[in-house]
Formats: C-alpha cells, structure tokens, sequence
C-alpha cells in the first residue's frame, strides 16, 4: 500500500508538473505571438512611407534644375540684340543736309553708294533755240553735255573727268578752261565773285518759276545757289551749274553741271548729268544756311554775244 500511495504521489507530481510546462509554454507562445503583428504593420507603414516621400522630393529638386539654365540664355540673347540694335543707327544719321549738290567728302561717297537711276544726256536738237545761241556758247553747252555721256560721279574735289568723278565747281572749272577761260577761279564762291566783277549778274529774290527775273536768263549763263551745305565762307555761294535752255519734249527749264542729289523728271541724280532747273521753295527753318536758296545768274565774263 505504502508503495502504491507513493507512486501515485509521484504521478501526480509528474502531472502537475506537466500542466505547469504547459502552462509556460502557452504563455510564452502567447507573448511570442503578438510580436509578428506589429512587425508587420510597422513594415506596412514603412512601405507607404517611403514610396510618398521620394515622389514630391525628387520633383521640385528637378523643377529648380530645369529654370537655371534659362536664365543663363536669356541675358545672351538680349546682349546680342544690343550688339545688333546699334548698327543700323549709324547708317539713317549720315544725312546732314536737306537738299545735297557740293558737299563734304563723306556725303558724296553716300551718295555716289545710292546711286539709283543713271544720269541723263541730251542731244543739241532736243534743247529749244539751239542752232540759234552764239557759237561760243554752243561749244560751252556741247562740252557740258559731252561730259553728261561719261557716266561720272560726283566726287568732292575734283574737277579732272580722268578721276571717274566731280564736283560742280570742278566741272564748272574743266569746261571753261578748256574753252578758252584762262582766269575762271576754282570754288564755286569765287566763281561767283567772279561773274559778279563781270558786271552782268542779275539777282533773283522771287521764288516764282514765271518771275520776271529770269526774263534775261540765256543758255551758257553761270547759275548760283547758297545754303546748299553749311559752310563758313564768304560769300556763302555753295553751288553753281550752267543753264541750257528749256528742253523741247517738256519746255522745262533745264541746266548741266554735277551734282550730289538734284533731280531730273522728278528722280536724283548723282554725278554729272542733266538737271531740272527750278526754284527752290522757302525755306521750312529760320535757318537758312542749311536751305537752298538760288541767289542769281549771269553771263560768263569775256563771252563776246554775236
């Protein structure tokens, strides 16, 4: 008997020991357990976290990337617009007179360079009362007009056609010297000194084409304007040319001579050639050394009438 309550005390311990394991093993089963969820849903929030942050960063970063070149253009195209802008300045500014003939050397080039409608001849039988101008005279106006056939330009300073050019003091000067005028001055200032020492210069103080004060105007006269340029001299002549007589195809009055810019059937000339000759209008300032006005005519002194 005593060997059975033993043994059963001893089962009983066995038991009890087996359910206290058992006991301990579900607790810690059960403490073990609840550590994998969390795990979990911390990994699903560290999932979603980390895809939501990368996007808006890398974006801007990128946005501000992409302006800073444009700036870094933009200046260089505007700097280049401001090279560019100045150049065409210079070339509109290089016109400081209102109606050009004997100008500085500057002007003439410009305008020997706009050259655009060719210079103008003329034959003896196209000029009204030709055949009946004195002899002298017809060889004046024939050399004149010789010269028109040259196609020379107007060049400041020269009166030798051999120089592709001249200027309308210089042709003045070539046509009279090589008809017999040994004593004709060189500048058209002079020139007009000249006629006037003469003793035959009639003055025109009308703007009118029908004055009487071209009542004795007559093929090969000398004629004389001033405020064609300005220019310190006295007297302030500025431009002369030789008158030809009216033309018949348009009973204009008409004169030969080389001149920066006047015009023939309404369209500028440049060099030697045949112009129109007409009055110019008042002047639009109260400046008049910088407005043409023609100032008179008269015959080339020695030139015997027959």
């Amino acid at each position: 008997m005593k060997r059975l309550l033993i043994f059963a005390i001893l089962l009983g311990a066995v038991h009890v020991s087996f359910a206290a394991e058992e006991s301990l093993g579900s607790k810690i089963k059960k403490v073990l357990a609840p550590e994998p969820t969390p795990s979990r849903k911390h990994r699903k929030h560290s999932a979603q976290k980390p895809t939501a942050t990368p996007s808006p960063t890398a974006s801007p970063k990128r946005k501000k990337a992409s302006p800073t070149p444009s700036p870094t253009l933009t200046p260089k195209s505007k700097s280049k617009r401001k090279k560019t802008s100045p150049t065409p300045t210079p070339e509109p500014e290089e016109t400081p007179v209102a109606t050009p003939s004997e100008t500085v050397p500057s002007t003439s080039e410009r305008g020997a360079g706009k050259k655009a409608w060719p210079n103008v001849s003329l034959l003896p039988n196209q000029i009204e009362g030709y055949e009946n101008d004195p002899a002298k005279v017809r060889e004046i106006l024939d050399a004149g007009l010789g010269l028109t056939k040259q196609d020379l330009g107007y060049t400041y300073g020269s009166a030798d056609p051999k120089s592709g050019g001249m200027d309308c003091s210089g042709f003045i000067y070539y046509v009279l010297k090589q008809n017999g005028f040994p004593d004709v001055p060189r500048d058209s200032s002079q020139q007009y000194v000249w006629v006037r020492k003469g003793g035959n210069f009639k003055a025109v103080v009308s703007r009118k084409e029908d004055t009487f004060e071209l009542d004795d105007l007559k093929p090969g006269d000398l004629l004389f304007w001033r405020g064609t340029y300005n220019i310190d001299r006295d007297p302030p002549i500025t431009h002369t040319m030789i008158y030809l007589g009216r033309e018949k195809r348009t009973n204009k009055r008409v004169m030969v001579g080389s001149s920066d810019g006047r015009t023939y059937d309404g369209k500028q000339r440049w060099g030697v050639s045949v112009f129109d000759f007409k009055l110019p209008p008042p002047p639009k300032s109260g400046d008049a050394k910088i407005s043409p006005v023609f100032v008179g005519y008269g015959r080339i002194p020695g030139l015997v009438a027959e």
